[in-house]
């Protein structure tokens, strides 16, 4: 019979003592029950069930196809599976679009699934939408920067805040979010010498993700971290190790041993 030993769940005021005391934060992507598991008992701080699981997970070519009900599904498996670990929750694509729709979503989120936080992708004008759900006692992780849910409207993939005008709106997007109550930000693919500016300007954590090491943490999508994928990392990624190749290794390994030694041909 196997025993888990009780833990304590980090909680934001434990994000925030640990920014306080200057110690960076580390949180990593999970989708499933076994890797949010092994993450949480390899000492993760925050577990992200990201609607990047669309792009790693289901095969999509971004996250827009990602639904609430994708979501509510992954990040209950990703709770049940850890025990001390900060879990946040991304709203998907369509369902924060303003005030009300983001807090029954994130209602949703957090009462079919356990978890602690939800997270938002938006500048500026998202910080109503942080600040609604905030009223109601929700947890709210922003994101902004590199929004993948705006992909389309963006134009592409790219990093931002190199222009005096995109630098400023970003700064006003994060200071934003922090006065309508976010714990957290994510900075996406900024500038690094602006993604160090706004740490420094916010009291509340910055999670950076190809921003440059002077964030208050980082974030990485776990299949990048490990190797785990069948298509190069992003440029930013630096893996950990090749899980792609031993998985490649074992399961040649097991069609050998299955299918036996091939049988010679019949001498003539």
């Amino acid at each position: 019979m196997s025993f888990r030993p009780e833990t304590r769940r980090l909680t934001i005021r434990d994000i925030h003592a640990l920014r306080e005391r200057g110690e960076n934060i580390a949180m990593l992507t999970a989708y499933d029950h076994v890797t949010a598991g092994l993450l949480d008992q390899s000492g993760i701080d925050i577990l992200l069930v990201g609607d990047s699981l669309g792009n790693v997970v289901l095969g999509h070519e971004t996250t827009l196809p990602v639904t609430l009900a994708d979501m509510i599904r992954h990040a209950g498996a990703v709770q049940r599976g850890s025990s001390r670990a900060l879990v946040v929750c991304d709203l998907p694509f369509g369902t924060a679009t303003d005030p009300e729709t983001a807090l029954h979503s994130a209602i949703a989120v957090l009462q079919e699934t356990g978890c602690q936080a939800v997270k938002i992708e938006g500048g500026a004008w998202a910080a109503p939408i942080t600040a609604r759900l905030v009223q109601q006692g929700i947890a709210v992780m922003a994101h902004i920067g590199l929004t993948p849910q705006a992909v389309h409207q963006l134009g592409g993939y790219y990093r931002h805040g190199k222009s005096d005008a995109e630098a400023r709106q970003l700064i006003e997007a994060a200071q934003a979010h922090q006065e309508a109550g976010a714990f957290a930000i994510v900075l996406e693919f900024i500038v690094p010498e602006l993604a160090a500016e706004i740490s420094r300007l916010l009291d509340i954590p910055t999670i950076g993700i190809g921003s440059g090491p002077d964030c208050t943490g980082q974030v990485l999508v776990i299949n990048d971290l490990i190797g785990l994928g069948i298509c190069p990392p992003p440029s930013f990624a630096k893996p950990k190790a090749d899980v792609a190749s031993i998985v490649r290794e074992a399961v040649a390994a097991y069609i050998a041993e299955v299918k036996g030694p091939a049988e010679e041909p019949p001498l003539v």
